[in-house]
């Protein structure tokens, strides 16, 4: 029972993932996360991270990934994209 339990909240917290950090901030493409005073360097990279994972590759276009929330699919470039031009440059990482 308990083992269900913990299962249950770990794919719950799987699906919602980086959801939970940008809740009412209509983030619609990577670069929103980018430019949003509200999180931290570290909450846009983890947030970036997760949009670039393969756990949300939409199913048969793996060039594409959406993030629960978002209002469309985006591709994979623009994510990775965001992380190295955007991102590491914004903040000299």
């Amino acid at each position: 029972m308990m083992h269900d339990l913990l299962q249950q909240a770990t794919n719950n917290a799987m699906e919602m993932g980086p959801t939970a950090l940008v809740q009412g901030m209509n983030l619609r493409r990577p670069t929103d996360v980018v430019k949003a005073p509200a999180l931290s360097v570290d909450d846009k990279r983890a947030i970036l991270a997760a949009w670039a994972s393969d756990f949300y590759a939409v199913d048969s276009k793996p060039a594409l990934r959406q993030l629960p929330g978002t209002p469309e699919p985006i591709s994979i470039d623009d994510v990775q994209s965001a992380i190295i031009k955007e991102l590491d440059r914004r903040y000299g990482i």
